[in-house]
């Protein structure tokens, strides 16, 4: 019987869309929510994962995101303008969508996840607003 169980994480966090064509091009925050949910077989003691594992894997994601900026590594001028200023900044190497914040951190976790052999899924949801979010899910097996 395969059993599921999920942590959720939550930070603020600033980005901006330069592509877009409305007001997410414009530097702005969110109240962001995260989601892990992961898909296994119990253990001998009865439990999928220790959720405090899922906390060691994923808090130290949440610390470096939480109040900083998150900025494509191609947004040169807004990279340049937050470290001349001394600002939390965390770079990826795609847009700052959902989508792809989603992609980002579920491919980083992974690693991690896959070194228990009783995983088998990821799920990881990414709320950037209450109602909106968007989901990847990852095959550890």
């Amino acid at each position: 019987m395969k059993v599921k169980l999920g942590k959720d994480f939550a930070w603020e966090m600033a980005h901006r869309l330069p592509f877009h064509e409305g007001p997410c091009k414009n530097i702005h925050g969110h109240s962001y929510k995260m989601r892990v949910e992961l898909i296994g077989d119990l253990d001998k003691n009865g439990m999928v994962l220790d959720f405090y594992d899922i906390h060691r894997i994923v808090q130290p994601y949440i610390e470096k995101l939480d109040h900083a900026f998150l900025c494509n590594e191609k947004d040169e001028k807004v990279i340049t303008f937050l470290k001349e200023n001394d600002f939390k900044l965390y770079i990826i190497p795609n847009n700052t969508t959902s989508e792809y914040m989603a992609i980002y951190l579920a491919s980083e976790f992974a690693t991690e996840f896959k070194k228990f052999k009783n995983l088998d899924v990821m799920h990881v949801r990414v709320y950037e607003t209450a109602d909106a979010f968007a989901e990847v899910s990852i095959v550890l097996k």
